[in-house]
């Protein structure tokens, strides 16, 4: 089982991301501050570390430096509000494996981590490419195929899409697709569900998901 480091001083987000990763079997430990988050990813006993920028006591980027300095490879995946240019520039440069701005969708957030953990697994979970009713998901790559032609999705879209290909013949209500692509930062009034649906259905054809009267959604293919 994965041990996961969570640094994050937002306790509603250091949550939600811990139950998420929690109920996908990994055993995640939450940390509130840059100094208990240096301490614990070099005690050697985590496999990952989702790393917020914006840590009280010590600042993500200090700790990410301070682990390259002393030549650690823990993975470090950076969650951050901060969605600059030079933000991310800054933290890939300094070491980090991948970069997430807030709000995130946790499938997202799940499939960066799987894939950083890929060289020390086996779970066919963590193929590169899903498949099905011919669209193809290039997950490493973030590509997609329809019917052997590439075509370009936006980030949520590709996300969204891959609910759906990890999902095949499932009717997702809208509550589901909402929590798994937008996170915790959602509204559950909102309507963007369907408007992204419809955004899908020009893209890889618009039989290939069918609205379910009163239930939500279902990836046809």
């Amino acid at each position: 089982m994965n041990q996961i480091l969570i640094a994050e001083d937002e306790d509603r987000i250091a949550q939600f991301v811990r139950k998420g990763l929690k109920a996908h079997g990994f055993q995640p430990t939450v940390v509130s501050d840059g100094a208990s988050a240096l301490a614990h990813a070099m005690s050697g006993g985590y496999d990952l570390m989702v790393l917020d920028i914006g840590l009280p006591v010590v600042d993500g980027f200090t700790v990410l430096q301070r682990l390259r300095d002393v030549g650690s490879t823990l993975p470090v995946v950076i969650l951050t509000a901060r969605d600059s240019l030079s933000d991310r520039v800054a933290g890939l440069e300094g070491g980090a494996d991948d970069y997430m701005s807030k709000p995130f969708g946790f499938e997202e957030l799940l499939l960066r981590i799987r894939l950083r953990l890929r060289p020390a697994t086996t779970d066919s979970a963590l193929a590169d490419r899903l498949e099905h009713g011919g669209v193809g998901l290039d997950l490493r790559a973030r590509t997609v195929s329809v019917d052997g032609r590439e075509t370009e999705l936006s980030a949520r879209e590709f996300a969204l899409a891959e609910v759906f290909l990890r999902h095949p013949g499932q009717v997702m209500s809208r509550e589901q697709l909402l929590s798994r692509v937008w996170g915790y930062d959602f509204d559950p009034g909102s309507n963007v569900v369907d408007v992204y649906v419809r955004y899908l259905r020009k893209k890889l054809g618009a039989d290939r998901i069918e609205t379910v009267r009163g239930a939500g959604y279902r990836f046809r293919g």
